[in-house]
């Protein structure tokens, strides 16, 4: 019997596992694990703070234009004005 069908598992998923150990371990070349977690999470974070940027980006071109033209506000925000 296959150590993979003791553990309950194909072979595929079993070698797998023993090639990200090795890679985690230095004993294979790759990107271990903690690294591609970082980098993941880095990314998803860049990728938020660009949306937040053009966000603000775009309300500043809006009150900049509304500062200029205050009919441009909608009614409610007029009255603040």
């Amino acid at each position: 019997m296959l150590i993979a069908e003791k553990i309950g598992c194909v072979p595929q998923t079993l070698h797998e596992w023993v090639k990200k150990a090795e890679i985690n371990s230095g004993k294979r070349g790759g990107v271990p694990t903690k690294v591609a977690d970082k980098l993941k999470a880095l990314e998803r974070e860049v990728r938020e703070l660009r949306q937040a940027n053009e966000v603000l980006r775009k309300a500043s071109a809006y009150f900049a234009l509304a500062r200029l033209d205050p009919l441009h506000l909608p009614r409610a925000c007029r009255a603040a004005t």
